[in-house]
Formats: structure tokens, sequence, C-alpha cells
């Protein structure tokens, strides 16, 4: 009998994170044509079940009235897509501000939240959407500033989250702290794993993994001291550090992207350096995706997990307008419920 769970949804932000309308950027795609591109994905008779959304412009206004969210919820709904995890506008330049900034950009940084916060109950309360978080990150790009006061900047970013959480669980709401090198005080697994204990919310606010960005805290590659890897590293020595590094992240874990990761670290656009996503079957992809996704896996269900991500940003476009594209990461993510998944 296949597995019913976790559903398996696709992340609509490839089309707009590292797009743009500056020389040499490439213009985002559409949220119809990402939903396009998803509903038109099939592999063994089998489709996306859903999609994961980003509450900001092109995509989707974050300040939209309620009743513009309903019929945007309505026509997802209508191509048999449900809605699963939204991402908070936190950063810079769109609502928020950064979490280790001033009082003022903190207050972004929250704004941000409540808004983010409130799309969902909106899509809550149309059925769509039964399961997901609302993901946030530190808004502070690099970690050159943090690196200033590493013990009082941690603590500051934690205050902010604990608040975020207060107006996240007031809303029927959980947050997960995207785990990626880029960000100040998440850029490796121990800086992660210090944060997330700080804020001390476990039951709101938690982790999102993401299989290509934790590959690279291994190799520790913003924070050379806690890498957990040598680049020569061997399949044994891979696996041993993999196990540590889950093992620590994984009861904070309340979200899970699939995705693949060449080792490289890629920037596009307005966004900083970052692993790089790769197709699944990308020759040279470092990860066994269906192995290194049941660490991430076990007791997913426990953990209030109901979907998991297909997360393929920053991909050029050609790649995103490719069919066979979906078709194989669809496959993956097949591969992956059927080997870790539950009924």
């Amino acid at each position: 009998m296949s597995n019913d769970f976790p559903k398996l949804h696709n992340a609509m932000w490839p089309g707009v994170v590292g797009k743009g309308t500056q020389p040499g950027e490439e213009p985002p795609l559409s949220l119809d044509r990402m939903l396009d591109l998803t509903t038109a994905a099939q592999s063994h008779d089998q489709a996306f079940d859903g999609v994961d959304l980003f509450l900001y412009l092109p995509h989707l206004d974050p300040a939209a009235s309620e009743s513009a969210l309903r019929a945007m919820a309505d026509g997802i709904q209508q191509r048999g897509l449900a809605i699963g995890s939204l991402v908070a506008p936190v950063w810079p330049g769109t609502v928020g501000d950064s979490a280790m900034g001033d009082e003022a950009a903190r207050h972004q940084f929250l704004q941000a939240v409540e808004l983010a916060c409130r799309v969902a109950q909106v899509f809550d309360a149309t059925g769509v959407r039964t399961s997901g978080v609302v993901r946030i990150d530190s808004a502070e790009f690099g970690v050159d500033k943090w690196r200033s006061d590493p013990k009082a900047n941690t603590r500051k970013i934690a205050d902010t989250f604990r608040e975020a959480g207060r107006i996240a669980a007031d809303a029927g709401q959980r947050l997960a702290a995207e785990g990626e090198i880029c960000w100040a005080g998440m850029h490796s697994w121990k800086d992660m794993l210090d944060l997330l204990e700080e804020v001390d919310m476990p039951n709101t606010v938690g982790f999102q993994a993401d299989l290509a960005h934790t590959y690279l805290y291994l190799l520790g590659y913003n924070a050379p001291e806690h890498a957990l890897l040598s680049p020569d590293y061997t399949e044994e020595e891979f696996y041993s550090a993999y196990a540590e590094m889950v093992s620590k992240l994984r009861p904070w874990t309340m979200d899970f992207h699939v995705a693949q990761n060449d080792g490289q670290v890629k920037g596009a656009g307005s966004h900083d350096k970052t692993g790089k996503h790769c197709p699944p079957d990308d020759p040279n992809g470092k990860l066994d995706i269906v192995r290194c996704a049941s660490y991430w896996l076990e007791g997913a269900k426990e953990r209030g997990i109901q979907h998991i991500c297909w997360d393929g940003c920053m991909f050029p476009n050609e790649v995103l307008e490719n069919p066979s594209t979906w078709g194989s990461v669809l496959t993956t993510m097949i591969q992956v419920r059927e080997a870790h998944g539950w009924n």
C-alpha cells in the first residue's frame, strides 16, 4: 500500500527569489505560471498535493484584503492543490527588517510576522490550508555584524523571535526558522541550536530543515569552528556527521524541504550567497536525497509534519520552465514518501 503522508508540496518562491528587473537578472515567474508548472507535473500517476507560498509581491500582497486572499485560495483549491507553509516577508526591502536591528527594525520584523499570520488564518478558514508553518529567519544578511558580539546579538534575535512566537501562538500558528548559512545567528548548526534554545518556545518556534542548506552546515562554510566534516570526507564520515547534526536539530524540526546540493555556494539578485539548490538528478549532487531525508523524517508525524516541500530556490528560468524538471522532482518526492512516510 502506498503511503498517504506526508503530502507532497512544491515551493512557489523559486519564481521570485533571485529574480528581478535589474541588468543581468532573470524576470520573475508569476504565481499562476508556477502553479501551472506544478499542476502539469505527473509521475507514476501521481501529482503534487499542494504548494507552499511566498507572501510577497509579485506573487501575493501580504496586506491584501480578506476577499482577495479568499479568491486566491479558491483558485488554488480549484486546481486540486492545498496550501501549506507560508514564507513571511521579514527582510529589509519587503515588509520587515532585521530581527537583530534597532527597535524600529525589530518592530518591522514583527509586523511582517503579524501580516503572515493573518494570511495564514484566512487560508485556514477556507479549508485550503490544513498544515504547515510560517517560515522566518533573522533577516540579517551575512554574519559580520553578528560576529561583533555573538552572545548579545543571538540574544537580541531570540528576543525578537520570542515576541514573534507570541504573535503566532495567538493566531494559532507555528513559526519555523530556516537553517541557512546566509542568515546571521542561524548560519551554522550550532548557532541555530543555540538560538532555538535561547528562544525556548519548542511548541511554537522551531526549525525548518532544508537538505541543500543543512549540507553546508556540515562543512562549516560560515562557521569553520562548527564544521563536522572536512572537504575530503568519506561516505562513512559523512553519515556519522549527518546523524550527529540531525540528532541536535531534529527535535526542533517542524518543516522539511527536500532538495539537492552540489557543494557550491550561490547568490542571485539581491539574495546573499547561500547553498545552491540543484535538480534532484544533478550529476554533481552530493546527497542521496532519500537516505538523507530519513534522518529528518524520523518522528515527523509526532512533530506535526503533514507535508514536505521541494525547494528549487534560484533555479534558472530555463530549468523552471522545463517540464522534465518537475517530473524528476515529483519522482524523487514520491520515493521519499514511500521510504519514510505513513498512512
